[in-house]
């Protein structure tokens, strides 16, 4: 059984998620230490955390049905098509300061959040 798989281009706009420079850079770091060219940056939604839903960010080699695959560089980040009208807009990035080191996500969807900032409603 194969998977119905949307691929698109990786042009700012607001249909999909976005991957900063900053942030796909990282992740193609990331990919290379892993040694394998087979693994996609997964972006999800779950049910979970203070405010009702959470983010999930994992390396995945799966093709789910309905899977939208957008392609920044040598990274491709892949929405299932559930998450992805919560994600629409959204833009992924990396940030590395004194305060904080990891991914970040700036979701116009995200009505409000927990103090934590780890979910969102």
């Amino acid at each position: 059984m194969t998977a119905d798989v949307t691929i698109e281009t990786s042009t700012p706009v607001s249909d999909g998620i976005l991957l900063t420079d900053t942030a796909s850079s990282k992740v193609a770091a990331l990919l290379a230490q892993e040694g394998r060219e087979d693994l996609s940056l997964r972006v999800a939604v779950q049910p979970g955390g203070c405010s009702g839903l959470r983010y999930q960010l994992f390396f995945d080699d799966r093709s789910l049905d309905g899977d939208i695959v957008k392609e920044f560089g040598t990274v491709k980040v892949v929405t299932d098509r559930m998450s992805a009208p919560y994600l629409t807009g959204a833009t992924v990035d990396f940030v590395d300061t004194i305060e904080k080191q990891g991914f970040t996500i700036d979701n116009p969807n995200a009505g409000g959040s927990c103090a934590c900032g780890d979910s969102f409603s």
